[in-house]
């Protein structure tokens, strides 16, 4: 069976194992080191592009369900002029524009927790042209698989079996699978920067 399916992940996981008893552990552990993954991956195939709305006199939108972090966010006003948001901290936009204050078009933003926070708070409808990187789609039916899957099945494989050891309590094995995982990633995230260093600008994380 292929690795490059949730069938075949889950069925290598078992074969490395050397279990056939975790037949209802090993999806939990699928879960785990995709929420791992998120955490430690940003490339270029993460990049996606969509466009939030403001809704007048209120400070925030929700952000999307696959967020992990920004790459570049602006407004659209209404003259159809397109301007970027400048990033403050929670402390410094509630300062600026404490809730309840003057509405105007957005200059700031800032996240809390699944929002993205607006200052000043919005007189109208702006679109926010919202560039960001999105978490990888996550795996639950036999045949699903991803972009990372299908490209890179090891960093799956040996992030699942990391997951695995303290569960299995394999500890002998447990530096190899660790080590391997973060060899296959380092290898494909510096790639991946080695394509984005030209014209390339620090990014901030919000986790």
């Amino acid at each position: 069976m292929a690795l490059t399916t949730y069938a075949g992940l889950k069925a290598s996981v078992a074969s490395w194992l050397k279990r056939s008893d975790l037949t209802s552990n090993i999806p939990d552990l699928i879960t785990l080191a995709e929420a791992r993954i998120a955490r430690d991956l940003r490339i270029r195939n993460q990049l996606t592009f969509t466009t939030l709305s403001t809704t007048a006199g209120v400070d925030y939108v929700a952000l999307p369900s696959d967020f992990l972090e920004i790459e570049n966010i602006s407004v659209t006003g209404g003259s159809g002029v397109e301007r970027s948001l400048t990033y403050q901290t929670p402390e410094q936009l509630d300062g600026r524009f404490p809730s309840g204050g003057s509405t105007d078009e957005p200059a700031v933003y800032t996240i809390m927790g699944q929002r993205l926070y607006l200052g000043p708070t919005p007189d109208a409808v702006y679109s926010l042209p919202f560039k960001y990187y999105a978490r990888f789609t996550a795996l639950s039916a036999d045949a699903d698989t991803n972009w990372l899957l299908t490209n890179h099945p090891s960093i799956y494989l040996f992030a699942t079996l990391a997951e695995a050891a303290p569960f299995t309590l394999e500890d002998a094995r447990a530096a190899l699978w660790e080590a391997k995982y973060q060899a296959d990633l380092k290898q494909l995230q510096d790639t991946d920067d080695e394509g984005l260093r030209s014209g390339s600008v620090l990014r901030v994380r919000y986790l």
